[in-house]
């Protein structure tokens, strides 16, 4: 089967097992939002929900968890891999948000990726989902997947991501 046809049978049957595609991670806001993808890394989605449901009746805006500061970040994700660091990167973030961005979570992705513990992956979801700006976050798994199915031999993400976008309509990016 040639990549082109792979690519058009992926679309299908994506789209006849999820017709709609939620976001998967409990959050109000591009804040939370920001927040949520952040502190999935290396962690479940479930565990991500579980924790932050409690965060953000406290904190749900870049002011408040500021406020709130690293410590008491921390005692709330505790539970998750790489606590500290991530408590120290939303800590950070919601202090360059609330000084230098007027409390309005930025809309590049040059912006977005300047935050402490921001990526592209995490820059991506948040311009497709957020913002609905054209992105296709390519996490490891869509980078193992698209290798096994012949779409990229990327050695990176970066470079799946490039050879996915190649290869996939751009009005159905956010929604893959």
């Amino acid at each position: 089967m040639k990549k082109e046809e792979r690519v058009k049978t992926i679309i299908k049957r994506l789209q006849e097992i999820y017709p709609e595609t939620p976001i998967p991670l409990y959050h109000q806001n591009d804040f939370t939002l920001l927040v949520a993808v952040a502190l999935s890394a290396q962690s479940t989605d479930k565990k991500v929900n579980e924790l932050t449901k409690k965060l953000f009746k406290v904190a749900p805006t870049p002011e408040r968890m500021y406020k709130l500061g690293e410590k008491k970040i921390y005692n709330f994700i505790k539970q998750l891999g790489l606590a500290k660091i991530k408590a120290k990167n939303i800590y950070n973030s919601s202090k360059i948000i609330v000084e230098k961005y007027n409390n309005i979570i930025p809309r590049t992705f040059k912006e977005l990726e300047s935050l402490p513990g921001v990526g592209h992956k995490t820059a991506s979801v948040i311009m497709s989902q957020a913002f609905g700006v054209p992105a296709f976050p390519v996490d490891t798994h869509i980078h193992r997947l698209s290798q096994r199915w012949g779409l990229s031999s990327g050695k990176s993400v970066r470079q799946t991501e490039h050879d996915l976008k190649k290869l996939f309509p751009k009005v159905l990016w956010n929604k893959l």
